[in-house]
């Protein structure tokens, strides 16, 4: 059989197992993984996990664990074997998911698959990252019906790749010989667009911190103390904004923030459109946009203790806290961006107020080498599950800290990016959902990239 009439059955193949993979996402979204028992009770995250590892004993996949990581979570590892001398592949996703937020948001339940009259299915976790692990599946399943799975696979699937505390990294660390590969394919990034085949070329880092300031033994009625009584919430709120200049870029003190991207770039209109910019609102930062998401630091305040509007009394408050994100950029280390960050909001808080600041969660930036065989081999695949399309390479602002670990353990490893989580897909926020055209291509995408990385 020819190599275009293998292609077409491959492509075949995943189309007929597509109501089969919907089912499987379904059942596999219900579970509401996340991975903070604060939120969620662990035993979603424990059923998930289970259900994974469930479904790689079915898939024929031999030594499947489910195995602690030091951060309290568990990762789900399974090892299918290549034919003999055939090189070996680590297919990675995570099953854990990021909370819903705000439910009423939803127009359908976030635990619950639901297709929609757009054609997309809708959840949480349906792009980030469940989708990613029933897209590693419909390629197997694709490559076995026709002929079968041309080289050893390693299946990881994560517990806390969400909360970025570095469970499956510590792991791995220690046991180096878990995840050795010829290739890596982490199956949690996305297109640049829906329809544009696209691999992450690199990845922002991150450094998450938890500042705290407090003034007062207890809170003060603002009539009788206001003025003159220093108001924690003030101090933060000062603190906070010491982060942006004018324009809304980031300033961390000693912190560069001028970077350009060279590369795929990204039309400010297109970004205003997927970004859901309100008419008459700007952007913030200056350059490219590709600059500011890609290349450069970026802060955000992801969260404040504060009293909501109501209910709240007419106080002075003695303590606030804020939850802060810093996105690094390929080139800075997160660690030196974390020590920076801490020092700024130590200098920045005013009136002498008492700060503490604690990390709860860090991943270092990760450049991908473009020019390795295994890409060579992705671009060949993409060409083909995407007629008249070429693969481009663009960045991704959010952070992978596993990335680094494997580039760091497995030197000789190709690691490649490839996802469902495209614009339309919203992660992270409420209707996040999965194109089951880009699920379909892409799992077409991989089973094609593993046949021809076998055979080069």
């Amino acid at each position: 059989m020819s190599a275009d009439a293998i292609d077409a059955t491959i492509a075949e193949s995943v189309a007929s197992l597509l109501p089969r993979a919907r089912t499987e996402l379904a059942e596999l979204v219900a579970f509401r993984s996340v991975a903070d028992a604060a939120q969620f009770p662990k035993s979603e995250c424990d059923a998930a996990a289970a259900w994974c590892a469930d479904t790689l004993r079915a898939e024929g996949f031999e030594d499947v664990q489910v195995f602690d990581t030091p951060d309290g979570t568990a990762s789900v590892y399974g090892y299918l074997p290549g034919p003999a001398g055939s090189r070996t592949v680590v297919l990675y996703a995570h099953y854990d998911v990021q909370p819903p937020l705000d439910e009423d948001a939803w127009l359908t339940p976030p635990f619950e698959l639901t297709e929609r009259e757009d054609g997309r299915w809708y959840a949480r976790g349906a792009a980030d990252c469940k989708g990613g692990f029933i897209m590693h599946l419909l390629a197997l399943r694709a490559l076995r019906a026709n002929g079968g799975v041309p080289v050893g696979i390693k299946m990881i699937l994560e517990g806390s790749e969400e909360q970025g505390t570095g469970g499956l990294e510590r792991y791995a660390e220690a046991h180096p010989e878990l995840l050795t590969a010829d290739a890596i394919v982490i199956g949690d990034s996305g297109n640049f667009r829906e329809g544009l085949p696209t691999v992450t070329a690199t990845l922002r880092g991150m450094t998450m911190l938890r500042i705290g300031i407090e003034t007062l033994e207890s809170n003060l009625h603002s009539g009788q103390f206001g003025g003159a009584a220093p108001d924690a919430l003030a101090a933060l709120i000062r603190v906070l904004d010491s982060l942006r200049a004018e324009d809304g870029s980031t300033t961390v003190d000693g912190l560069e923030a001028e970077q350009t991207w060279e590369g795929l770039g990204y039309p400010e209109a297109d970004f205003r459109s997927d970004a859901k910019v309100l008419d008459g609102v700007g952007l913030i930062g200056s350059g490219a946009v590709a600059d500011r998401i890609w290349a450069r630091p970026a802060v955000t305040v992801v969260g404040i203790d504060c009293p909501p509007v109501l209910g709240a009394t007419p106080s002075v408050q003695a303590a606030a806290r804020a939850l802060i994100s810093l996105r690094v950029p390929p080139g800075q280390d997160a660690r030196k961006a974390t020590e920076l960050l801490t020092a700024h909001l130590r200098a920045h808080t005013p009136w002498g107020a008492r700060v503490t600041v604690e990390q709860v969660g860090e991943g270092q930036p990760f450049r991908a080498e473009l020019g390795s065989p295994a890409y060579a081999a992705m671009a060949d695949a993409m060409r083909v599950a995407y007629p008249g399309q070429e693969m481009q390479a663009a960045g991704m602002g959010g952070s992978i800290p596993l990335c680094n670990t494997l580039a760091t353990l497995y030197p000789e490893a190709e690691i490649l990016l490839i996802g469902l989580s495209e614009p339309k897909a919203r992660i992270h926020a409420a209707n996040e959902s999965v194109s089951p055209e880009e699920l379909e291509r892409l799992s077409v995408t991989e089973a094609l990239f593993l046949r021809n990385y076998a055979a080069g």
